[in-house]
């Protein structure tokens, strides 16, 4: 059965307790984690066992599940010390997964840009990006498995890995059971129709179906602006419904809203579940 979750960051407050707090008031017991929310950079140069100790803690007293842990940095980096210090801080976070009970760490799979990983580059379609892309992952990989945890990669349009047919032919390549795709529909479309929205789901999951781990809800508008689940074009019930059929079982993360918004997008993808 299809939980539904969210970025734990998207509650600002005080304490990780008082995230939690408000995560449970908006009948939700499934988090993606960020260091943040501990009061450390999302990418730590160290995290103690009394960090570890305390996420645990915590989540064990409010009944909340880590179903993974934002390790995202630019994997491409122009800069080689900036990639290879990224790196190092994501075998700190991967190191840090079995002792906050999860496996699965989400990832950027990056890009040209030195500012915004998030921001489109031409450096992005060329073979020596995907190169650098193998050679970050490999590095990653080794850890990961050794420790039995999962690595994320998101499809999305402004990053290496910027359709569904790329995140094939990246897991065809690594043949790595630790490598696994995190799925959000808007990262890979700005303005399309219903129909090639439905086609572009259709192939997601024919091409990557077995290996979607954990799937993000949120929106565009008919702009192609970002929006909050529900606000937008997306056609959840589609999506959902491709989801279940597929016989996804793993968490829907609700992120991309602020706070103030969790009160309409929760409580509608709870009533499209509740109907499919």
């Amino acid at each position: 059965m299809i939980k539904l979750g969210i970025f734990a960051k998207t509650f600002r407050r005080n304490s990780f307790a008082d995230i939690l707090d408000a995560i449970v008031e908006n009948d939700m017991n499934c988090i993606q984690f960020n260091m943040s929310c501990i009061g450390l950079p999302a990418m730590p140069d160290v995290i103690t066992s009394l960090d570890t100790e305390h996420i645990s803690q915590v989540c064990e007293e409010k009944q909340i599940i880590i179903s993974a842990v934002s390790g995202t940095f630019n994997m491409i980096h122009p800069e080689v010390e900036i990639r290879n210090n990224g790196l190092q801080n994501l075998a700190i976070l991967i190191k840090a997964c079995p002792k906050i009970r999860t496996n699965l760490v989400s990832l950027c799979t990056g890009t040209g840009d030195p500012d915004d990983q998030w921001k489109p580059h031409p450096y992005n379609n060329t073979q020596a990006a995907w190169k650098d892309l193998v050679h970050s992952l490999e590095q990653a990989l080794q850890l990961a498995e050794q420790l039995d945890v999962n690595l994320g990669v998101e499809p999305e349009l402004a990053n290496v890995v910027n359709s569904v047919e790329k995140a094939r032919t990246l897991l065809d390549e690594m043949q790595s059971k630790h490598l696994k795709i995190i799925l959000d529909p808007v990262n890979l479309f700005e303005r399309v129709t219903l129909n090639q929205q439905h086609g572009l789901l259709d192939k997601a999951f024919d091409l990557l179906g077995n290996d979607i781990v954990m799937a993000h809800a949120k929106d565009r508008d008919a702009s192609g602006v970002f929006v909050a689940a529900g606000h937008g074009v997306l056609d959840f019930k589609y999506y959902l419904c491709c989801l279940i059929n597929n016989g996804f079982e793993s968490p829907v993360v609700l992120h991309g809203l602020e706070e103030s918004e969790v009160a309409t997008s929760h409580p509608f993808l709870k009533r499209i579940l509740e109907e499919i």
